[in-house]
Formats: structure tokens, sequence, C-alpha cells
């Protein structure tokens, strides 16, 4: 995985800010979900747990080009780990969300390409990634129109790097970074990728343009040597090395820094770059039913989850109803139910509820909200209702813009204003008020 700034730019920021990205990015339920679909053979389940939308039709392939073509496709598919490949899948910074409007090929058969795409800026909520395939005519056709560039990337391509994806080649993850001996110099690791670029081509030398952050540059890569030039004006039509074959996985960094532990990593990546690391068994969340230490008027009360609502645990039915009737009346209410209204509006775990929302997690936002709040919450006005709302309206744009039925300037269209005055509910109640 690969992250740029706005302008492109290569960055390895805060030494937490990568390990945030891998834990919400792509959660550990996600991977173990999408692996278990995968090795029973439902590569189509395994995509729907790791969020792509599959747009592809293999019969359709096949009757226009052949089973042959289509029955590789259709292995290909088989051994793909969409999991660890959005854990690869380009982002940018500040929060490490997908890179948005690109369209990268993972394998190429004849006229054929199997790519994926990610959704344009406006529309990116939930980070959902299509499979598709491109032929550059019909194949695809009616998801590329509303594609801000439905053309395979030459700068992000997997094709050529298919340990990124392709659960039989993810070993090979290991040399391709250069974890398996001492880091090398930039031009000697680019060497060796633009000769595989260069093979694929059909080529075993000649100049290959690299772009590398703000860097542009031309190598000119011979079978036993290679030298840098400086660009030329001919580097436009040249053969492009890949961005994957010019940055180091930021997983190796994190390792060599002691960032992360083998644990945290994908379980591919970790076989590849921890060679023998066996996996340890998840640590288990704190029980919810836990209660929680409270004072109120000068003694320590419980707050726990009853009947799947938070609620008080240290005050009869009757003392709730008068709380009620004072809350009503614009008095001040217990701490009990000062603490359990803080948590319905601002919880202690917002920040991540945010996160899991911003990189599409909602089941895991949902699940840490019922851990927090219980199943039967009904939540009130506040920032945890309003990032919930904004996620959800987010998904619905999404949706609109693969129906067709939203273009870029959707977004940008004012919020119809409100007339609806306060409602008394949105106020400070006890928790049986909002059953």
């Amino acid at each position: 995985m690969h992250l740029h700034d706005a302008n492109g730019d290569t960055r390895f920021p805060f030494p937490d800010f990568w390990p945030r990205v891998r834990e919400f990015a792509v959660p550990a339920s996600v991977i173990e979900t999408a692996t278990a679909r995968r090795r029973v053979g439902d590569w189509a389940g395994a995509c729907a747990a790791a969020g792509f939308d599959v747009d592809l039709d293999l019969a359709a392939l096949g009757r226009r080009y052949g089973r042959e073509l289509a029955a590789g496709v259709r292995a290909d598919l088989r051994h793909l780990a969409p999991d660890l490949l959005r854990w690869h899948m380009p982002r940018i910074a500040p929060d490490g969300l997908l890179r948005p409007g690109l369209t990268v090929p993972l394998a190429r058969y004849g006229p054929v390409h199997l790519v994926v795409r990610t959704a344009p800026a406006w529309a990116d909520g939930g980070q959902r990634i299509s499979l598709t395939l491109w032929d550059g005519d019909s194949v695809g056709a009616e998801a590329a129109a509303r594609h801000p560039h439905p053309r395979p990337s030459r700068r992000f391509r997997f094709d050529l790097h298919r340990h990124l994806w392709d659960a039989r080649r993810a070993g090979e993850l290991r040399e391709r970074s250069g974890a398996c001996g001492p880091p090398l110099p930039d031009a000697e690791r680019w060497a060796a990728e633009a000769r595989i670029l260069l093979a694929a081509e059909g080529r075993d030398a000649g100049p290959v343009a690299v772009r590398a952050g703000e860097r542009r540059f031309v190598l000119d890569v011979g079978p036993s040597s290679v030298a840098c030039l400086e660009p030329d004006g001919r580097s436009g039509p040249l053969p492009l090395l890949p961005d994957a074959a010019t940055w180091l996985p930021p997983d190796l960094e994190l390792l060599r820094t002691g960032a992360i532990e083998a644990g945290r990593l994908h379980p591919l990546v970790a076989a590849a770059l921890v060679p023998g690391h066996v996996g340890s068994e998840p640590v288990a969340p704190p029980d919810p039913r836990t209660p929680r230490l409270v004072e109120c008027r000068g003694a320590l009360h419980r707050i726990a989850l009853v009947d799947g609502v938070l609620a008080p645990m240290d005050h009869d039915p009757d003392e709730l109803r008068r709380e009620e009737l004072l809350v009503a009346l614009s008095g001040t209410p217990l701490p009990c139910l000062r603490i359990i209204d803080e948590a319905h509006r601002r919880p202690d775990g917002l920040d991540d509820v945010r996160e899991r929302l911003r990189h599409g997690d909602t089941a895991g936002a949902l699940a840490a909200v019922e851990g927090l709040l219980g199943p039967e919450a009904v939540l009130r006005s506040g920032p945890l209702q309003d990032a919930l709302r904004a996620a959800a309206e987010r998904r619905l744009v999404y949706g609109l813009y693969r129906a067709g039925l939203a273009g870029p300037a959707y977004h940008q269209l004012p919020a119809r204003p409100s007339n609806r005055r306060p409602r008394r509910t949105d106020r400070a109640r006890p928790r049986h008020a909002f059953r």
C-alpha cells in the first residue's frame, strides 16, 4: 500500500498512522471472513466480505472471447484475495483513504483486462471497490461510462505485481520488497523492476520512465547495466515503471522500526515478511456487560447494559420516574443519567467509530456502538448520531453513482433548510425514556 498526499508525494507520516490505517481500513474480521470464503472456492463471497462490488459476467465473456479465456479469468478469481488487495491498494493522506478515481489492472488475457476501480472522490462513501473486466469496447462499458478514468492505469497497475492480490504468489512479497536482505539502493531495485516491465513487453533492454514522488527521470536498462538519465521529453511514450515498483511497503518499515508486530499484519503479508511467524490468538474485547463505576451524589454507582440498553443499576424505577419529570421541567438530572446521556451523544469510543465509518467498516462501527450503548439503544442528537447519519448519506450518494443517477455536482447541492422545531425528545432524559 502506497500513501500519497494531494499532489502525489510519498509520505510515511507519524509512527501511529499506518497501524491505525491497517486496523480500520482492513479489519481483522474482514480478513477472517474473506479468507474463509476464498478457501472454500467462494470468490464472490470473499469479495462481498472485503467490500467489493462484482461487475463482471463470465458467461458473456466466454461467448465473446471463448471458453479458454473465460476459464483463465475464472481461475484467477478463485485465487483472488480481495482483503489482501484492499490492504495494498494506493491510499492518500491525511486519512489513508483509497486513492479515488483509479482503474487498476490486475491481470491481462489478450485484449481483456481484469481490473478494480475506486469511486471518484465525491462518491467514495463506504470505500467500496468494484471488480470488473475491460477490453476497450463492450466489456464493462456500462460501469466504465460512469468512471472518470475507465482505462487501466499505466502508473497504478498490479498485473506485474500479482503478489499484492493473488494468494498463490503472496510469498513473493519478501523478495520483491527487499525484505530478504539488506536494503538495496533505489536505482538497483528499480532496475530489477524495470527488467520485469520490459520483459512483459517482449524486450530485454531499453529506457524506462520512473516517477517517484516529485522526481521524474529515465532509467536506461541493459541486460547487465543501468544508467540514470534526466528526462529528455521522451518520457511520455516510454514504458512507465508502475507505482508499486517504486516504493517499499509500509509494513516492512513498520516491522523494521518496531512500530507494529507481525501479528497485526495481514496473515499473508506476515507469512511473507516474517517466515515462520505463527499467529497468536486475538485478544478478547472487554465484556460490555461489565459495570462502570460512577460517582453519584457521594456514592459509587454502577452503569451497565441491562435488557439491551445502557442503564443505571443503583436507582429504583420510582426514583428514575421522578428524575424524568425533573428533567422535563429543565432540572439537573442525576450524575448517572448525565453520563448515560453523554455516552449516547459523545461516547468515549467516538473517534474509533468515526474512523471505522470513514474506512467503510459500517458493521464494525455499529458493533462498537452496540458494545457501548447496547443493541436496543435509541441514539440521541449529538456527534455520534451526526457521524452515523453522515456515513449513511455518503453511502446513498455512492449508490446513486453506481446506478448512474448522480454526477460530480450532486454533492455540491446546498442542503435543504429544515423548518422542524427541536423536539422534546432531543433533550437529556433517563434511559428508559429512549427505548
